[in-house]
């Protein structure tokens, strides 16, 4: 189906929210947004691992994550089992502790950041550029302080944070970085793969991501001392006893061989690991394929008053990875006004059912970051060890607090299906064009 081809009401006649006739009327092909992509490969490889029973064991999780660090382009990576322990391990390995701060963004998912309070820290939350929803450099500066340790960003939806600025100011300061890469496996900034830029990265690995091995984590990092530690900090049965070795050199970790010095368990079902070495081998391609079908889907729409793609320059060598939880930009002002939500309402009637306004809510305002008092201390953990008092109530972040007006979801696309694409993109673009209808 070519574009030439759609009736003229998908143009300009009614909207379907008013009763006019829907842009999509028939049930997509599954293998237009099934995710992930589970083969025989994938299925042999797990079934070799429980019939082996080594469910526990580490050998495959070791060969996984040696692959995933190659695949970085890095040299050292640590599997967990989930994307929260990776982070939690991240923070303890780069000295985070009682009475420090972290500077992240507000607009992510709370496993960016709420462990920093579960090792007596605190989180001071900055902005986010209204074009990319990642942290804005320029508004980390005025939040360093003498006890801040870490800038976390988040390269949110697959967009890659601006990590010359990030890095500079962080190299000025003398903090390290943590990059989430959560929502970016693959997304690359000028030509070099997200992950590799901070000291350390980590990222989940869940059945919803754009790289999914069922439930896991991964942490990449180039130093080996940070790795040491993170291997102390959950992988007890890597640290061997006072004896053996194991994978532990620092003087400072040797006496704590044979014991969880964090008191977690880090170690990744190996079920996981096999599946995830398989997707590995097929990511590529596959994310490719993602990448084309997003763009076919923005091509469509350049132009179109009052959205916007959420997307790298085409002219760059920046890219967004596996597009994970993808997104539009929505500029109601170029629409009389009309706000997100009935925008979006009237797409979902054209047949996109999944058009939501907004994404994460900012974290800056939750009674978590506020009141918590995790460690029964009598006071808000937020505060409890001597920290700067750097909470901050609604009205202090715009652009974030602003996501609900300003942001909506699109279609993720997994398959590059011209006929299909085509026909989500004309209801984006029959809306747009007949907004007046919902006034």
């Amino acid at each position: 189906m070519s574009r030439s081809l759609y009736p003229e009401v998908m143009k300009s006649g009614p909207l379907a929210i008013h009763g006019g006739a829907k842009t999509i009327t028939n049930d997509p092909p599954r293998e237009l947004f099934h995710w992930p992509i589970v083969t025989r490969e994938d299925e042999e490889a797990v079934l070799d691992v429980l019939r082996a029973g080594s469910m526990s064991n580490t050998e495959i999780t070791r060969a996984f994550a040696d692959e995933f660090a190659a695949w970085n382009e890095r040299s050292l990576a640590l599997a967990y089992p989930n994307g929260t322990e990776a982070i939690r391990a991240a923070m303890w390995a780069m000295e985070v502790g009682a009475g420090d701060e972290i500077i992240c963004p507000s607009m992510t998912y709370w496993a960016s950041c709420t462990q920093a309070l579960s090792l007596g820290a605190t989180v001071n939350f900055a902005d986010i550029l209204p074009d990319t929803l990642c942290i804005d450099p320029a508004d980390i500066v005025h939040r360093i302080g003498p006890r801040t340790k870490v800038i976390v960003v988040v390269h949110y939806a697959g967009h890659p944070c601006e990590m010359d600025s990030i890095m500079e100011i962080a190299r000025e300061h003398g903090v390290k970085v943590l990059e989430d890469v959560s929502h970016a496996h693959g997304s690359q900034y000028k030509g070099s793969k997200v992950g590799t830029f901070g000291d350390i990265a980590a990222m989940s690995m869940m059945a919803g991501k754009s790289f999914a091995i069922g439930e896991g984590g991964m942490l990449i990092t180039d130093d080996p001392t940070y790795y040491e530690r993170c291997i102390a900090y959950g992988h007890y049965e890597r640290t061997g006893s006072r004896a053996e070795s194991g994978d532990i050199s620092l003087e400072e970790l040797t006496p704590f061989r044979g014991v969880s010095l964090g008191g977690y368990k880090h170690r990744l079902n190996q079920t996981c690991a096999a599946m995830g070495r398989v997707q590995l081998r097929h990511y590529d391609e596959r994310m490719a394929e993602i990448q084309q079908a997003m763009n076919r889907f923005w091509d469509l729409l350049e132009g179109v008053p009052g959205i916007r793609a959420h997307r790298t320059s085409r002219n760059s060598d920046s890219t967004m990875g596996g597009w994970y939880m993808a997104k539009g930009l929505y500029r109601g002002e170029e629409l009389d006004g009309i706000s997100c939500e009935k925008f979006c309402k009237a797409v979902a009637a054209e047949g996109v059912s999944d058009c939501l306004p907004g994404a994460n809510f900012p974290l800056h305002t939750h009674p978590m970051f506020h009141s918590a008092d995790l460690f029964r201390m009598g006071k808000p953990t937020a505060i409890a060890f001597g920290q700067r008092d750097v909470r901050q109530a609604m009205g202090t972040l715009p652009v974030s607090e602003r996501i609900q007006e300003t942001v909506f979801n699109i279609p993720w696309f997994k398959k590059d299906l011209p006929e299909h694409i085509d026909c989500y993109a004309a209801a984006f673009r029959k809306v747009a064009g007949n907004a007046k209808q919902i006034l």
